[in-house]
C-alpha cells in the first residue's frame, strides 16, 4: 500500500494542505509560479504550511527570488537553473516495481497539458524510464522547431545522454526486449542527432514536484 503524502499548497488557487497529488495538482496547475512540497506526515505539512514557502523551499529575499545554494545531488549538478523556465517541456517516468512495468510522459511545464505518452513497457527500470523520456522529449522538439528547455529530476539519466550511452544492470532477454528496443534506438538517436535544448535538473527541493510527475512517490 502507497504511504500517505500531505501536499501543501502555498502559492496556488486555493492554498491548503491536500492529502492526494490530484487535489495537490487541481490548485497548482496553471498558475504562474505555484509553490507546493509534499511531506510524510500532517504534522509537518502544518508545520511547513505556516512558516511558510519562503523558509519551508529554502528561498530568501522577495517572492520568486531563489537560494543562491542548495544541497545534495541539485548543488552538483550543472543542469540546476536558479528560476523555473515555463516555457518549456517536462518529463518524468512511472514505475510499478523496479524492475517492472513503465511508463513515462513529457507535459507542457505550464499547464501540465500532456504532449507525449509511452507506456506501459512491461519490463524496465525507473532510470531506463527517465532516460527515454528525455530522448523522446528531444526528438519531439526536434519535429516542432523548437529549441525549448526540457526539465528532468533524474540525476543518472542526465550523465547517460551527456555520455550517449547507459550503465544498468538489466539483463537482456525475452522479458526486457521491449525497453531495450526503445533504448537502442534512442542511443541511435542521441548519436546521429544534434540539439540546442538545454536539459536541466528539476529542483524537486525549491520548485515541489516536477510538472510530469505521476504522484505513485
Amino acid at each position: 500500500m502507497a504511504a500517505v503524502k500531505y501536499y501543501v499548497v502555498w502559492v496556488g488557487h486555493k492554498p491548503g494542505i491536500y492529502r492526494s497529488w490530484a487535489d495537490c495538482q487541481a490548485q497548482t496547475k496553471g498558475f504562474p509560479q505555484a509553490r507546493f512540497k509534499s511531506y510524510e506526515s500532517e504534522a509537518e505539512a502544518r508545520q511547513a504550511l505556516e512558516k511558510g514557502w519562503q523558509k519551508s523551499l529554502n528561498f530568501g529575499g522577495k517572492p520568486g527570488a531563489s537560494s543562491s545554494s542548495a544541497s545534495g545531488n541539485k548543488s552538483a549538478t550543472p543542469e540546476t537553473a536558479p528560476e523555473v523556465d515555463y516555457d518549456s517541456l517536462s518529463v518524468d517516468v512511472g514505475c510499478s516495481g523496479n524492475p517492472g512495468i513503465v511508463e513515462y510522459k513529457g507535459v507542457d511545464t505550464r499547464t501540465g497539458e500532456i504532449l507525449f505518452y509511452q507506456g506501459p513497457i512491461s519490463k524496465g527500470t525507473n532510470n531506463l524510464g527517465e532516460f527515454l523520456a528525455i530522448v523522446h522529449g528531444l526528438a519531439y522538439l526536434q519535429k516542432q522547431g523548437s529549441n525549448k528547455t526540457i526539465y528532468t529530476d533524474s540525476v543518472t539519466a542526465l550523465s547517460w545522454i551527456r555520455k550517449k550511452e547507459v550503465s544498468t544492470n538489466l539483463v537482456r532477454d525475452a522479458s526486457t526486449e521491449e525497453i531495450w528496443t526503445l533504448v537502442d534506438r534512442a542511443l541511435k538517436w542521441l548519436r546521429t542527432n544534434s540539439y540546442t535544448n538545454k536539459i536541466v535538473k528539476w529542483d524537486t527541493k525549491k520548485w515541489g514536484e516536477i510538472k510530469a510527475d505521476f504522484g505513485r512517490k
